[in-house]
């Protein structure tokens, strides 16, 4: 009989391993049992699990003459199992093919017959040992890890070396360790003391085998040759613990199994000794291995799932360790992933220009590391002792937040008293139990959530402000866990922004430097051309009496009259700018005064020009104390400014409000002269500010306009209102147009 005769051969080739023609000796010269007995023994034995039969019809159809399509599926349709099986795996990440597959013709019109039988095999393997009982020394799920692992690695070390048959290698790798399992079913007792004794150390492990009768290496190789597979697959697996200069010389798939298999194995105490045998027979540079590992581990998750293998990590046979260990495991990796998102965010926070470039980095660092989307700000203000809303919300419910005002010298919000402890607090109790004040529940409905968690922004021991997190019940418990996380992140969120507020100090300084810088040539400018001018006049004079009123140089003295005209409103522009002289004080409706210049301007500025002018002006606004000519002036230079911006028509809003002093009370008004601010605004749906200019906007001497402007205006207004008391202040956008916002003191106390 053929399969007789094979089984002959193998047993005779297994006995020359030693040079014994009758027995197999153990590694200490000691006579065992011959070889012929114990396959016969493990043949006849009802614990050797058989293949299922449809995967020899299949085997013989794929090595067989060529197969039609059909033929071999209709074969894998008989076992709903093995087809399940095989679709879950063609379609899954380790095939990666760019369309889902929807049959198993098209199954195996897309991997080949070679691949589609080597997915039986594993499968029907797995399923024909799936029922054996594991036992404290012998744990299935580990074994199967090693064995995916080590065909991964074969698979991969297959393609990296252009071996011919990359799944012919992954199957060589999953069934290298077979002869285990069938020693393991068939004496349990006996391997169960094999494997406590020597199961890390691998040639005392063969040594103990050998004393039952024969090594996992050979009892695999002598199951394999049992299914007639057309390879060099059997002695892949009998040679896979010989010693590494014996396998240089072997045929490739031996080489790549014993590579895989020494790369996989956790039990090497010295983790030098994978790397030198991968570098030995193949060349690999470490960081060449570590890479192939890296993708075998990811690979082999893959191929766990698609299969339903299950299979476990290395660890402690208890499970109650290895479910701690891999707890420890997460938390490592949320850790570091955490950590990484945190670096990501604060080099964006490095990166944003400007107090609302800088909130933004921040929201979206909140979304990204906590996955919270309702954020409001609150940033201190420092003169007033109080918080200021500063939206974040992204809606029309900005308008509402930025029109509360909290006091933290009372300490009755939630807001005070998270910044005066300089600790996070939260409305619903769990991290401190709080008293909540009337405006804590108006931010808690604005934001629409259960409550809200309060995040203090201190930098260098001074307020900066507060970040208010929107939170559910259930997010709580989650938070709270974080709580480290959120409270490091914020404290960098408060030096950005802090930093951001001196950045914007230094440049105002910087401004004001410049500017009297500038009013000092201005004057030195203003008083030495104005006497030349004065004479060129009078020459000009004298030379038109000298000539005849019909001479045709009295039109060319009128237009250098006219130049020198205009020469001289530029000095008096530059005068203006660097010596603004004594303002005349009076009490100003705002509101009037902006309907009186939207009627003068209509006609000559705004109806010209094709813009629609839009006023949104505060009835119970208060008057201003100031000087009337001199805000006409500044409001005139801006509303032109923005018609300028708009040559093809436009919108031009102007808006008025009361700005909250504060809340304090009168006595802390009168003694720190505090007083009531009118803001007014006033935009444009213009194309906006350029970068280049917009940091240097109020000084003098610089304009976006172009030729034939002189870059005074701006800078002359921006001294003017600093002069009022007032501040000039200045938003651009090239998607939302630009506004100036100026704020007055009412002059009232």
């Amino acid at each position: 009989m053929p399969e007789q005769k094979d089984e002959a051969d193998l047993c005779n080739k297994l006995l020359k391993l030693d040079n014994k023609p009758e027995f197999v000796y153990d590694f200490f010269g000691t006579m065992k049992t011959p070889a012929r007995e114990f396959f016969n023994r493990i043949k006849t034995s009802r614990n050797l699990p058989a293949l299922p039969h449809i995967l020899v019809k299949l085997m013989e159809a794929c090595d067989g003459v060529p197969a039609t399509i059909k033929e071999i599926s209709q074969i894998i349709d008989k076992d709903a199992s093995l087809s399940a099986r095989l679709m879950r795996l063609v379609n899954s990440a380790y095939y990666g093919l760019p369309n889902r597959v929807a049959s198993i013709d098209q199954a195996v019109l897309l991997l080949g017959t070679n691949t589609i039988k080597n997915v039986a095999i594993s499968a029907s393997v797995y399923q024909a040992f799936g029922r054996v009982k594991e036992g404290p020394v012998f744990r299935l799920k580990l074994f199967w890890r090693h064995s995916l692992m080590c065909a991964t690695l074969a698979k991969l070390i297959a393609r990296k070396t252009s071996y011919s048959a990359p799944d012919e290698a992954f199957l060589s790798g999953l069934l290298h360790d077979i002869g285990k399992l069938i020693l393991w079913v068939n004496f349990p007792k006996e391997y169960a003391e094999v494997l406590r004794s020597h199961r890390n150390k691998p040639d005392l492990l063969l040594a103990g085998e050998m004393r039952l009768g024969a090594t996992h290496c050979e009892v695999g190789a002598w199951m394999i040759n049992r299914w007639h597979l057309q390879s060099f697959m059997a002695d892949a697996v009998l040679y896979h613990h010989e010693p590494i200069h014996k396998i240089l010389d072997a045929s490739p798939l031996v080489k790549i199994v014993f590579v895989a298999n020494a790369l996989c194995l956790e039990s090497i105490e010295d983790t030098d000794t994978r790397f030198k045998t991968s570098e030995e027979v193949f060349g690999f540079a470490r960081s060449e291995v570590e890479e192939l590992i890296s993708l075998a581990e990811e690979e082999m998750k893959q191929v766990a799932e698609s299969l339903e293998i299950e299979v476990e990590p290395p660890g402690p046979s208890e499970r109650l360790v290895s479910e701690k260990d891999a707890e420890k495991r997460k938390d490592l990796v949320r850790a570091v992933r955490d950590i990484s998102l945190l670096q990501g965010t604060l080099q964006n926070l490095l990166k944003a220009l400007g107090e609302e470039s800088v909130l933004k980095v921040v929201k979206q660092g909140l979304q990204v590391l906590f996955d919270v989307h309702s954020v409001l700000f609150f940033l201190y203000d420092r003169k007033r002792d109080i918080l200021v809303g500063k939206g974040g919300m992204g809606s029309g419910q900005d308008v509402l937040v930025k029109e509360l005002v909290i006091p933290v010298q009372r300490k009755k919000s939630l807001l005070a008293k998270s910044l005066s402890r300089g600790t996070p607090l939260d409305s619903l109790g769990h991290l401190t139990k709080v008293d909540l004040s009337i405006i804590d529940n108006q931010i808690i409905r604005l934001i629409g959530k259960d409550g809200m968690l309060c995040l203090p922004m201190v930098a260098h021991k001074g307020f900066v402000g507060v970040i208010v997190i929107g939170i559910d019940e259930g997010q709580v418990s989650r938070l709270s866990k974080e709580i480290n996380l959120l409270t490091m992140f914020t404290n960098q969120a408060a030096l950005a922004v802090d930093s951001e507020h001196v950045r914007e100090t230094q440049a105002r300084l910087i401004q004001s430097e410049r500017l009297a810088a500038s009013s000092a040539v201005a004057r030195k400018v203003v008083h030495e051309v104005n006497n030349p001018l004065g004479i060129i006049k009078n020459y000009l004079k004298i030379l038109g009496l000298k000539l005849d009123k019909d001479s045709p140089a009295q039109e060319e003295i009128r237009i250098i009259n006219e130049e020198i005209d205009r020469v001289v409103l530029i000095i008096h522009e530059l005068s203006d700018f660097s010596e603004p002289g004594i303002r005349q004080k009076e009490h100003v409706d705002i509101n009037a005064l902006i309907s009186d210049l939207i009627k003068i301007t209509h006609e000559s500025l705004l109806s010209r020009s094709g813009i629609k002018g839009h006023l949104n002006l505060e009835p119970s606004l208060p008057s201003v104390r100031t000087d009337k000519n001199s805000l006409k002036q500044v409001l005139i230079n801006l509303i032109k400014n923005a018609v300028e911006a708009m040559p093809e028509g436009g919108n031009l809003y102007i808006n008025t409000r009361r700005v909250p002093n504060g809340l304090k009370s009168k006595l802390e008004r009168d003694a720190e002269g505090d007083h009531e601010y009118v803001e007014i605004a006033i935009s444009d749906d213009g194309p906006g500010i350029p970068d280049s200019i917009k940091s240097r906007l109020f000084e003098p001497f610089v304009s976006s306009k172009g030729e034939g402007h002189a870059g005074l205006g701006l800078s002359i207004a921006y001294s003017i209102i600093r002069e009022l008391d007032g501040t000039m202040t200045c938003e651009s956008d090239e998607t939302k147009g630009t506004t100036f916002r100026i704020v007055l003191p009412t002059g009232k106390g």
